[in-house]
Order: structure tokens, then sequence, then C-alpha cells
């Protein structure tokens, strides 16, 4: 076995901000691209493209995202023998 880590794909912002505003405008025009379906028709649904991509892929990748965004610097991964935890940073300043 390699000693190699690989490092999990990471959906964190730069900053907390930066993430909640990719939160606000993906959920946006999510909601708008169903809300608005019945009053424009399917042409809403052009909106939904566009909040997938601000929320990176999913409700869920955003969530993800923003729980490392939290805990950025603040926890490592750590991986012995095959098993991997979560333990906090000791360059926590």
């Amino acid at each position: 076995m390699s000693n190699q880590e690989t490092k999990p794909p990471s959906f964190a912002s730069r900053s907390l901000p930066v993430h909640l505003a990719r939160g606000v405008i993906g959920f946006g025009l999510v909601a708008a691209s169903v809300v608005l379906a019945p009053v424009v028709g399917w042409i809403s649904l052009l909106l939904l493209p566009a909040g997938v991509v601000a929320l990176r892929g999913c409700p869920t990748c955003w969530v993800v995202g923003l729980v490392q965004t939290i805990s950025r610097g603040r926890l490592e991964r750590k991986c012995v023998d095959g098993q991997c935890r979560l333990e906090p940073s000791r360059d926590i300043s």
C-alpha cells in the first residue's frame, strides 16, 4: 500500500460570506425557476442550471461546502493504516 494521501473534493469557498452569497444566489435561482414556471412557462426553467452552478452541483454539495468553509483550518484528516479520522489542527492561531 502506498502512503500517498488523496485529497477529497473540496466544495468550500474562500470565506463564509462568499459561501453564503453563493447559497442565496443558488437557492434563489432554483426557487425562482419553480415559482415562475406557471407565469412564464418552461422558459423559467432556464434559471435552474444557473442555480445549480451557484450551488456547485446540488443543495447537498452547498451544505458540505458550508461545513468545509466553517471548519477550514480547524480540522485535519489523519489516515493511519487505512483508518481515517478528523482531528483538531495543530496550526490553530
